[in-house]
């Protein structure tokens, strides 16, 4: 029972983190205006956002690593609670905009120490299931937290959604003081910490995380305009389906761990083998109005069954000195959001349309297979060694 709350109090927090990213982008118009800034310029609150994930949480995630790991959680929300607090009274842009990179510095933190503390709370057997319960509260906060946060924002103004995140943050932190049990790290330094992240299984990881959520968002980050131009689906309709998308990618992450607990090798093959097929036909499927909405749902679902196991391996693989490693599976998804962006982006600037941006994430995923290959042929040679 104290496990499952615990493992409840990990999802809670995950939710906050997971609403406070996104939330932003339904409150950009509003904070371009009452700031006098641009909509590109209040864009940067995003792009900032997530280079602090990337770049910044790794040294949080070190400077916390020698500490008792529930003790650091709890620093972390409150890292988390402070920041959004910040938000909600920033007089200008610039104060907002240091408010969201300290915000920021606990997100990838958090998910990686909380990855390493919800994998020993179970067997080994089961270490996916429990990460993956965690990560359903960032899952949920696409379906609820940024909807209902926006939504906050509109009728009370922007300051109220930052606002509303607070109580979240200090229930979240309490959960964790209260169930989560002491779990001391091993005996480790900053050299046995970066020596693991250079192991072999550790940067195939980084590198599966970083390119299948670059073919993701290669596509989800104009998914809006896809819907609206090529399906010709109204902007009331396309909410709907980023609704259902929230299920299918929650519905997914807990699919996808249970496959992850069966064996990780074979769950990889299945999910982006799959992704790819479904990349491939997108294209055709966003012509119709049923077809795109089972496309887009189907391409949601797998890609978070096929990234589920992800985690959990990357702290299978850094055993011993997993912080830094788990921290920067974070980061690696994160630089893949923006990696995506950019790709999408470059597509539509080349003229090809919004129709043919599944054709680049296919090819990405592709290079996904590869690496997957090659994990499997890691794992091949560590066993001929044991």
């Amino acid at each position: 029972m104290l496990k499952n709350r615990a493992l409840l109090a990990l999802a809670v927090a995950a939710f906050g983190i997971g609403t406070t990213e996104f939330i932003i982008l339904g409150l950009l118009p509003d904070l371009a205006r009452d700031f006098s800034v641009s909509i590109p310029k209040a864009g940067t609150l995003v792009t900032a956002y997530a280079l602090s994930v990337t770049l910044g949480s790794p040294w949080i995630a070190l400077l916390v690593s020698r500490w008792e790991r529930r003790r650091a959680l709890v620093f972390l929300m409150g890292m988390f609670v402070v920041g959004n607090a910040l938000c909600a009274l920033a007089p200008n842009y610039g104060l907002l905009l240091g408010a969201r990179i300290l915000t920021a510095l606990s997100h990838g933190a958090f998910f990686g120490i909380g990855s390493i503390v919800a994998a020993g709370l179970v067997p080994p057997e089961k270490r996916a299931q429990a990460i993956a319960l965690m990560f359903t509260g960032l899952t949920l906060a696409n379906v609820l937290g940024v909807p209902a946060g926006t939504a906050l924002g509109q009728h009370f103004g922007w300051r109220m959604s930052f606002a509303a995140l607070i109580p979240i943050g200090l229930m979240a932190g309490a959960g964790l003081l209260a169930f989560v049990p002491r779990q001391w790290p091993e005996t480790i330094d900053l050299r046995s910490e970066f020596r693991t992240v250079l192991r072999p299984g550790v940067q195939v990881v980084l590198t599966m995380s970083t390119l299948s959520s670059t073919a993701m968002f290669c596509v989800l980050t104009y998914i809006t305009p896809l819907l609206e131009n090529v399906t010709g689906l109204t902007p009331h309709a396309v909410t709907k389906v980023l609704v259902i998308f929230g299920v299918a990618i929650t519905i997914g992450n807990l699919v996808g761990a249970r496959l992850s607990d069966w064996r990780q090798i074979p769950a990889l093959w299945i999910g982006y083998g799959t992704l790819l097929a479904i990349f491939l036909t997108l294209p055709f499927a966003v012509r119709s109005v049923v077809p795109s909405v089972i496309a887009v749902c189907a391409f949601g679902m797998v890609n978070f069954a096929a990234g589920a196991p992800l985690q959990a391996r990357i702290v299978e693989q850094a055993k011993g000195a997993p912080n830094l490693p788990s921290t920067l599976n974070q980061g690696a998804f994160n630089l893949g959001n923006a990696l995506g962006a950019s790709l999408g982006g470059l597509v539509l600037t080349r003229g090809f349309g919004y129709g043919r941006l599944s054709y680049a994430s296919a090819a990405v995923t592709t290079v996904v297979l590869l690496a997957v290959l090659i994990a499997a042929r890691l794992e091949r040679r560590d066993a001929v060694a044991a």
